[in-house]
């Protein structure tokens, strides 16, 4: 596997972890955005995996959803596939 698609893999596993953040806070992703100070199409858009996340935005969002930083980041990057 590349770089590129390692990446790819990279970002899918964390709007799927974002999602599941929110959805177990009963989050719609209006009010994650609005909390986090972030637009709904962005929340959208890393939770399809359709935009790599920058730091402030993780930030916002470590924020937004009242949780610390390693928590956010916590989640299991897909294994290379040989």
């Amino acid at each position: 596997m590349n770089k590129r698609a390692k990446n790819r893999k990279g970002i899918e596993a964390f709007g799927s972890h974002l999602r599941q953040l929110r959805e177990q806070r009963n989050l719609s992703q209006q009010a994650i955005a609005d909390i986090a100070d972030i637009s709904k199409l962005t929340v959208q858009r890393i939770e399809l995996a359709k935009v790599a996340v920058t730091v402030d935005v993780l930030i916002s969002l470590a924020h937004g959803l009242q949780i610390p930083m390693r928590e956010l980041m916590n989640f299991e990057l897909p294994t290379e596939e040989r």
